[in-house]
């Protein structure tokens, strides 16, 4: 079965995961991912693939590592 590793870091890590795969055949972009996982693309601030930037609308393979980066708080 062909994957896709997906890594979370920060404040998306709550109440999900740090790093799980998915099935390459479930998910067509970065957004696929968001909607299957239920993250709202307003908490997503920075987005590598292969530890390349990326958008949402990036096409994934079978093979890549996709990892999500949340907005920074503070004051």
């Amino acid at each position: 079965m062909e994957e896709i590793e997906v890594r979370l870091f920060a404040t998306l890590q709550e109440g999900r995961f740090k790093k799980t795969k998915i099935r390459a055949d479930e998910v067509r972009t970065v957004g696929d991912i968001l909607d299957h996982f239920k993250i709202d693309p307003e908490e997503v601030a920075i987005v590598f693939v292969n530890r390349k930037h990326a958008s949402l609308d990036t096409e994934i393979r079978a093979g890549d590592t996709v990892s999500l980066f949340p907005k920074v708080g503070g004051g």
